[in-house]
């Protein structure tokens, strides 16, 4: 599904790039036969990065795509994206 035009997550490209460094570091955590508990912590440090990047677009597509069909005239428009909100939840939940 195509974003909305004027929605962009560009900013969280920066975060991207980091988790992407991060994970290229764990790599060669395993590459050095580093301790384990590191390497899980390493791992610990991604996943919550990765947590971070979802909220931050999650929110806003709820502050932008979600309020907007909200607010527009069509009870139609409203009823899918809050069906599109309520599957996504369901979905993210299931990880």
């Amino acid at each position: 599904m195509k974003m909305k035009k004027g929605t962009t997550h560009e900013e969280q490209l920066l975060y991207l790039k980091k988790i992407e460094g991060q994970i290229r570091g764990i790599q060669k955590m395993i590459d050095d036969r580093r301790y384990c508990v590191d390497i899980l912590t390493q791992l610990h440090s991604v996943l919550g990065a990765i947590l971070k990047v979802e909220e931050n677009i999650f929110k806003k597509h709820l502050e932008g795509c979600i309020r907007g069909a909200l607010m527009g005239k069509s009870e139609l428009e409203r009823k899918k994206k809050i069906d599109e909100v309520l599957e996504l939840i369901a979905k993210l939940r299931r990880v």
